[in-house]
């Protein structure tokens, strides 16, 4: 009995001290043994080395890439958008031009060899537009530029042409944005330059624009209405740039009526001209830059009650360009002949930066009625540079009213005489042999 119980001794103390086994090395965790105890271990003591599970397989390791990734998937990928989805003016090159011949005809039949280019009130409008389109989006030069709508209204008795600016529509989009800023410029052709060009204002960001702006070309003539052309540029402004032309239009003004106000609806084209009509244009405008080298507008009056001579200095057109930056300084003198003097000399104040200066100035010389007739007026314009002798405009020049001139300025000079006490108007061409010979 006394060996038995030391052999249990023993026992319990061999199991007391045994060490623990070594954790798990699986990401599931498991429990740690329990001590057994003594009953147990007495109970059954070799069952021990079997009583533990084999450790379950590890689960697999994937990142976090890897699991978003999972039943994703993404689809066909879609082309990346080009600039010419969106403005068809521009095409990957190379790009197969129409050919030339189809062309011609197309505007041979379209625009029937009129000067003006477009149509008149919807005229003829829909029936070659697909043909039209077809070849205006296969070429940039040939593509819809859009259309202008104005009117025009000549006023012989005051010789006014007044040009009202209705609206533009579907303009031809020229910025990055899909829009344009659109501004119309007028010119009279032949002879186009900055003496007969006017303006609109420019508005932002459209292309259907509507000005209802009226502009007036002054001292215009019967003969003018003959012979000059009215040009209509739609134009984009760009203020890091050059501005960019969008299309024009071009009116005979021979087809328009007096105290006529007629409407135009015209489409806006690209002209080529042909070489015979360039040169005609040409030759045109050389022989009326030679005879026509500006105007002005002065008024006559002899006064009766006070025994005076009333001459009133109105308005230029039409000037010379004397300057570098394409304009002038003008300012007009007038001189009462034979020299009476100091009070036979005037000059009126200085219009800066102008071809068509405007006045309305009014001098006054004491003479009698007899001694009028006479006498000769000397009328000149004058360039005023500062700091340097006054440049006398020869392009100009000046205009000589009395006894001893001719046509119309004889005219105007009788009708003062004979109608004492009116004022009479008239627009005087200005001409080389009417400029003074010195200051």
């Amino acid at each position: 009995i006394e060996s038995e119980n030391e052999n249990r001794c023993i026992f319990i103390q061999m199991s007391l001290s045994k060490p623990p086994p070594p954790p798990s090395t699986s990401h599931l965790a498991i429990p740690p043994a329990s001590t057994p105890s003594p009953s147990s271990s007495a109970t059954s003591p070799s069952s021990t080395p079997h009583s533990a599970a084999p450790p379950p397989p590890s689960p697999v390791k994937i990142s976090m890439q890897e699991h978003f990734a999972i039943n994703v998937c993404p689809g066909p990928i879609l082309p990346i958008p080009q600039i010419s989805d969106f403005f068809p003016r521009f095409h990957d090159y190379p790009c197969t031009p129409p050919p030339p011949r189809e062309k011609k005809i197309l505007k041979e039949e379209t625009f029937n060899g009129e000067t003006g280019g477009g149509f008149k009130d919807g005229e003829r409008r829909g029936e070659n537009d697909g043909d039209r389109e077809e070849v205006f989006d296969s070429d940039d030069d040939d593509t819809y530029l859009g259309t202008l709508e104005f009117s025009l209204l000549f006023d012989q008795e005051n010789n006014c042409l007044h040009c009202t600016i209705h609206k533009a529509k579907g303009l031809k989009a020229m910025d990055s944005n899909g829009l344009a800023d659109p501004y119309v410029k007028l010119h009279l052709l032949p002879g186009a330059s900055k003496a007969n060009k006017l303006r609109t204002k420019t508005l932002k960001n459209t292309l259907n624009p509507v000005w209802n702006e009226t502009l007036v070309y002054h001292g215009i003539t019967g003969a003018d209405m003959t012979t000059k052309t009215l040009r209509l540029c739609v134009c984009d402004m760009d203020r890091l740039g050059r501005n960019e032309f969008i299309g024009e239009v071009r009116v005979a003004l021979k087809k328009l009526k007096e105290g006529e106000n007629k409407r135009y609806n015209m489409g806006l084209e690209r002209i080529a001209q042909n070489k015979e009509t360039n040169n005609q244009l040409v030759e045109q405008g050389a022989v009326v830059a030679e005879e026509e080298r500006g105007r002005i507008l002065v008024s006559l009056c002899y006064n009766t009650e006070k025994g005076c001579l009333l001459v009133g200095i109105i308005r230029c057109a039409h000037l010379a360009a004397m300057d570098s930056n394409g304009y002038s300084d003008p300012f007009v003198k007038i001189i009462l002949q034979p020299d009476m003097g100091k009070k036979s000399k005037y000059k009126t104040s200085v219009k800066k930066k102008t071809l068509n200066p405007e006045f309305n100035e009014e001098f006054s010389y004491e003479v009698t009625l007899d001694q009028l007739a006479k006498k000769t007026l000397e009328i000149s314009v004058w360039d005023y540079d500062l700091g340097m002798s006054n440049d006398f405009i020869v392009l100009a020049g000046g205009v000589e009213l009395g006894i001893n001139a001719s046509g119309q300025r004889l005219r105007h000079w009788f009708e003062c005489l004979k109608n004492k006490g009116k004022k009479v108007e008239y627009w005087h061409t200005l001409t080389q042999q009417g400029a003074p010979s010195s200051d």
